[in-house]
């Protein structure tokens, strides 16, 4: 029998506001247990909540990138549960009326080798506050709980069942991350718990419309762990099902060491949390002056910007879209192409998704920490494009920039000067490093003046390596061609 995958996602972002959604309690990651814990967050007896201004204006700033409707009035509820961690014996969420409602994310998918263009809706995206933590390893014999994270800040994205295998899902977590980066909305950070995602995973006979009984995987905070969730999890349930069993809705987590998901609780309805709207909290009302105050301080969207880059920059959509991607990235991109100008774009393009790239992901820093500045690599690009050097001196300039973390705008040429590396393309100085060539390598000749192409690939080597690297490649493959054709 054939099956098809069915998922959706419910991810928890953690804004970047200065304190909780509903007390003036800092958010610091990492401090002292139970150090940035209000009365509020504690609960005790006739402590109110208030609501965080910067936290709504951000579920707003979201709603407006996904094209979602901003609902003009919403409700907070309480989410009834007991648990350690929950001072109040319940989560202030929202559940009947979310203040983000619907809304579409999309993202490029590689799938059979073929880069295509998905989108998948959204349900709704909801404020809440986050739970505390459980301390386990910290005690023998005892559970310890700290409460900073408690009152948190959250918005949960949660998506329809549009998914259908591991790697979409991760697409859509990837671009859903890259794009509440770019709001500057929510940090981004997985492993401190600041954008982590729950996978709703069932399976169907193809051709099935009614959905599979699904199960839902917890606290996935990396992009690896989801993948491998979702396909043990996608298994176990398909395996279930062949061996004549039945798949139980049920809230799993999943084990990184044994690469397998095991059963956490039941799977609770909406009605097992008993929600009502929260009597000491009034309706969210967003009118139509806020939104657009919100949306005058947004920055460009990234499908803005990379329809900007191929019109403005001639740019392909592939090139585009990996450097939208990131806004660091597209902002550092800009910068650079700006100073070269639209014929050198490409190059720039090419550089930044390949040499910036790997050295950025090397020591672990965004475009905007380069050691190498876009002034700086603008230049460097110039001098490939006026001859003065080389692509392959290129690469080894922009090393040395990067080591010298210099903010000099002229660095390219200094280093270009002091280490001798400006390109050879005067004609008399290529033809003497040809005839030295031919001269030590008469056999090369022979050969391919005897139709051997391979030979002529031989020689361009040797004269590169007579020259250290210095020799305009073009000019060196041209006069060599008609020295030999004499």
């Amino acid at each position: 029998m054939q099956w098809e995958v069915v998922i959706g996602l419910e991810t928890h972002t953690q804004l970047t506001t200065q304190s909780k959604i509903f007390s003036g309690s800092a958010i610091r990651f990492g401090a002292e247990p139970n150090t940035q814990a209000s009365l509020v967050d504690l609960a005790l007896p006739g402590a109110l909540p208030v609501m965080n201004k910067r936290a709504v204006e951000r579920a707003i700033q979201f709603g407006l990138a996904v094209d979602a409707v901003i609902a003009p009035s919403s409700v907070f509820a309480r989410k009834n549960y007991f648990y350690p961690d929950l001072p109040k014996g319940y989560q202030i969420s929202q559940f009947e009326i979310p203040v983000v409602q619907g809304g579409r994310v999309s993202f490029a998918f590689e799938r059979d080798g073929k880069t295509e263009l998905r989108t998948v809706q959204l349900t709704r995206a909801h404020l809440e506050e986050d739970a505390g933590k459980s301390l386990h390893e910290d005690y023998q014999g005892m559970t310890g709980i700290d409460l900073n994270r408690a009152g948190t800040p959250l918005l949960e994205i949660v998506t329809e069942p549009d998914m259908r295998s591991a790697a979409e899902a991760v697409a859509y977590a990837k671009a859903l991350h890259s794009l509440v980066m770019w709001l500057d909305i929510c940090d981004g950070n997985m492993q401190e718990g600041s954008f982590r995602c729950d996978a709703n995973v069932s399976v169907r006979p193809v051709g099935q419309e009614q959905y599979g009984t699904r199960c839902e995987v917890k606290n996935l905070n990396s992009f690896r762990f989801l993948e491998e969730a979702i396909n043990y999890e996608v298994r176990r349930q398909i395996e279930l099902i062949e061996d004549g069993g039945r798949v139980v809705q049920e809230t799993r987590l999943y084990d990184p060491d044994r690469k397998e998901t095991r059963s956490m609780r039941s799977k609770e309805d909406a009605q097992d949390y008993r929600y009502f709207p929260d009597p000491d909290l009034p309706p969210l009302i967003i009118g139509a002056d806020w939104i657009a105050q919100v949306k005058a301080a947004m920055p460009e969207l990234p499908g803005a910007m990379r329809a900007r880059f191929i019109s403005d920059f001639g740019l392909t959509d592939y090139d585009a879209a990996v450097l939208t991607q990131s806004k660091a990235m597209a902002l550092y991109f800009e910068a650079v192409a700006t100073l070269t100008g639209k014929d050198l774009a490409k190059q720039v393009a090419n550089w930044l998704m390949g040499d910036l790239a790997s050295a950025v992901n090397r020591d672990g820093i965004d475009p905007g920490q380069s050691p190498v500045g876009p002034a700086q690599l603008a230049l460097l690009l110039q001098r490939i494009a006026d001859g003065t050097i080389s692509n392959k001196i290129a690469k080894e300039i922009f090393a040395a920039m990067w080591e010298a973390k210099s903010v000099e705008p002229l660095l390219a040429d200094q280093l270009i000067e002091s280490m001798g590396l400006k390109q050879i393309s005067d004609s008399g100085a290529l033809e003497a490093i040809i005839a030295e060539v031919l001269a030590a390598n008469p056999k090369s000749v022979e050969e391919f003046r005897a139709g051997k192409e391979k030979a002529f690939n031989a020689l361009i080597g040797q004269a590169m390596k007579a020259s250290r690297g210095k020799a305009n490649p073009a000019q060196l493959t041209e006069l060599l061609k008609q020295k030999l054709a004499s």
